[in-house]
């Protein structure tokens, strides 16, 4: 009897054994964290024993603040040429290495998504010396063109600054993009090709009939993650700027929360700008999601 209880409640115990760790670590390190960073933006903070109670202060303060507003407009303004640009760029890339009639695929498709590889330090450390003024690979690239290019001072003109970024973030990530784009290709069933173009139909009208609606669940899906992924903006202006850059050109939402938190010492506010960061993004992400149709059945 003593066996088969113990053996019955091994049974019975041994899902719940399994899922633990899970569990144990998901509170640990997310559901808690989560939890006390609500409680934190409803504080005060000029340390870890210093604060007081202010209720929706923070949240009050910051929707009112000139300094956040234009964080949300720099990292708007980014997140729309981000995904603009980078989504057509991976597509195209991933049509063009998805062809029979381009030799070594294999390798550019490799040298394409290596750039995402090193990640955003290393990248942004490349991107100082190849935009460095005049002696810039990129500046006497463009200089060759048109000699008063060579003079643009990319790191210190506010246009030019953001351009910058949004070319080290391209750079990045279109290769990373191509590689969903060309899973998305393949599994385009080749019979749709083979009717259309009995159909009379060209490479365009195959592209735009077949090739579109085959992958478009992988296309919501890259305009939905690059568009996250925009709004955390923060490790290249961070790294190619040393900050929010000339006349807070880059200052994006993220570096708007470091400095609250890590520069001013305000854990608290840092908690706030976080969790209207998570609600801006989970509004966009929702109306992205409702424009695009994602979930209904075709047809309907």
């Amino acid at each position: 009897m003593t066996r088969q209880r113990l053996w019955t409640f091994q049974h019975r115990a041994a899902p719940y054994l399994f899922v633990a760790p899970f569990l144990i670590l998901f509170c640990v390190f997310m559901l808690y964290p989560l939890g006390r960073s609500v409680t934190l933006s409803l504080y005060r903070s000029a340390g870890p024993r210093a604060q007081e109670y202010i209720g929706l202060g923070h949240y009050a303060f910051f929707l009112s603040d000139a300094r956040f507003w234009t964080a949300v407009t720099n990292t708007v303004m980014y997140t729309v040429a981000f995904v603009g640009l980078q989504v057509p760029a991976s597509l195209a890339l991933a049509v063009l290495l998805n062809s029979q009639r381009v030799r070594l695929r294999n390798v550019f498709r490799f040298a394409f998504f290596a750039p995402h590889l090193v990640g955003n330090v290393f990248v942004g450390v490349i991107f100082i010396v190849l935009l460095a003024q005049r002696h810039g690979l990129i500046p006497k690239a463009l200089g060759a063109i048109y000699s008063p290019w060579l003079e643009i001072n990319w790191l210190n003109d506010p246009t030019w600054a953001r351009i910058a970024i949004l070319m080290a973030a391209l750079w990045l990530s279109v290769g990373w993009g191509m590689i969903y784009f060309l899973a998305a290709l393949q599994t385009v069933d080749r019979e749709l090709y083979e009717a259309a173009e009995v159909d009379g139909a060209g490479r365009w009208s195959q592209f735009w009939h077949v090739t579109l609606p085959g992958i478009r669940p992988v296309f919501i899906f890259m305009v939905l993650i690059g568009t996250i992924g925009a709004f955390q903006l923060f490790e290249l202006p961070y790294i190619i700027l040393g900050g929010p850059g000339p006349a807070e050109s880059a200052l994006t939402i993220v570096m708007f929360l470091f400095q609250q938190g890590f520069e001013m010492g305000d854990i608290g506010a840092a908690s706030a700008i976080g969790w209207l960061l998570v609600f801006m993004i989970l509004v966009i992400s929702l109306l992205q999601l409702k424009l695009s149709g994602f979930g209904k059945e075709e047809g309907r």
